[in-house]
């Protein structure tokens, strides 16, 4: 990957992607080893499940969603977070619009393809 952000990050000169379906993100900083994202989702936005080689940690800025992490599902509210092992499937509905705090270990090389 040999990309790394720059060392500060400020939310007025981040790019804020529209993913469709009611989904931002936001790069907040990276390299190879780790990676922080902010994720934005509109009301009754799904973040569907999928599985992938990194670990994960998620906080919940803002908002309640329903996390599913290898079939058993959670709510979690704002403070509250969750770890996500490498390969587990997993996903998110957010019944009401919501902030996420995504991090990745190592890096998520697809976040970064079109950079």
């Amino acid at each position: 990957m040999s990309k790394q952000s720059n060392h500060f990050t400020f939310a007025n000169e981040a790019e804020i992607e529209d993913l469709g379906n009611g989904l931002k993100r936001q790069m907040l900083g990276y390299n190879e080893e780790l990676m922080a994202v902010k994720i934005w989702f509109a009301e009754g936005a799904i973040g569907y499940n999928h599985a992938h080689r990194h670990s994960q940690v998620t906080y919940v800025v803002e908002g309640e969603f329903h996390f599913n992490i290898d079939g058993v599902t959670k709510i979690l509210k704002t403070g509250d977070s969750c770890f996500i092992p490498p390969y587990a499937d997993h996903g998110a509905t957010c019944p009401t619009g919501g902030i996420l705090i995504d991090t990745f270990s190592p890096a998520r090389e697809d976040f970064l393809e079109d950079k």
